[in-house]
């Protein structure tokens, strides 16, 4: 059984963080390589995840870190926020570059008019959806790329 590029990439870069002292990033690796190894294990059998599944757990993890940053800083506490931050902009090098929102929203306008979604309204939403799904996978968080869909199908 080979391990994928993407996981001993992973496992490489923690043991270089052990080697450097870099406690952040050696326990935010090892949290990646636990969710990969979970990951791995969750089916009826265990297998080895593809580099595009191993950077699907990583996106999912990243995405856990951004929620908790958020609700870290609306309840005030900067530290538990920094933390999470750091442990966010470490899995971001493991990712797909992120889409800015002005890309998020070119990529929504013409996917609506590919879709001929414009005419459908507010209900055109799950076409587009549907269609936008492989362009932005990785590459944008969804609730963005939703919350772009719903702006301009409603104007």
């Amino acid at each position: 059984m080979s391990n994928s590029e993407m996981k001993q990439r992973l496992h490489d870069d923690m043991t270089a963080a052990l080697k450097a002292r870099d406690e952040i990033r050696k326990s935010t690796l090892r949290m990646a390589l636990t969710a990969v190894t979970m990951a791995e294990v969750a089916g009826k059998a265990t297998r080895e995840l593809s580099d595009a599944e191993v950077v699907d757990v990583l996106g999912a993890e990243a995405k856990k870190r951004r929620e908790s940053v958020t609700a870290y800083r609306e309840a005030g506490r900067a530290e538990l926020a920094d933390k999470e931050q750091a442990e966010a902009d470490i899995l971001a090098e493991y990712l797909p570059e992120q889409l800015t929102a002005g890309e998020i929203a070119a990529l929504v306008t013409e996917t609506i008019a590919e879709t001929g979604a414009a005419e459908l309204g507010p209900r055109g939403i799950g076409k587009v959806m549907g269609a936008l799904q492989p362009k932005v996978k990785g590459k944008a968080d969804g609730g963005a790329v939703s919350a772009e869909v719903k702006r301009q199908l409603a104007g």
